[in-house]
């Protein structure tokens, strides 16, 4: 029975693994309609209006911060002007993401059903 169990567990499990695997993960590899809109925004971002508003929203930290007599308004405007600068590189690393194509293939649910020998 116990066997049952583990056969059956690692079979569901490689079924699941399959069935989220694909065969192309090209997230953003294409699409250059709007290259020229996400280029002036990450410019605008990481460039001299990114730090103009970065300033703006510590120095706005820092006014209601002495207002309400709390540190927590001061590092809510630092925490948004780090995001504020880091989101470009955020958002094109996740919509960048690709995978190796061993992942895509499947082949590491076929090594490990082998390893648990259920097929030879």
């Amino acid at each position: 029975m116990r066997h049952r169990n583990m056969v059956f567990g690692v079979s569901m499990l490689a079924a699941l693994m399959l069935l989220l695997s694909t065969s192309h993960s090209d997230a953003g590899t294409g699409g250059a309609e709007f290259s020229a809109m996400w280029t002036q925004l990450q410019g605008w971002v990481e460039g001299t209006l990114g730090r103009v508003v970065t300033v703006a929203m510590v120095i706005v930290g820092i006014a209601i911060g002495i207002a309400r007599q709390s540190l927590m308004a001061f590092a809510t405007g630092v925490g948004g002007g780090l995001g504020l600068y880091a989101t470009p590189a955020i958002v094109t690393n996740i919509f960048v993401a690709t995978l190796p194509a061993a992942v895509s293939t499947g082949a590491p649910v076929v090594d490990l059903v082998r390893a648990a020998r259920i097929i030879n």
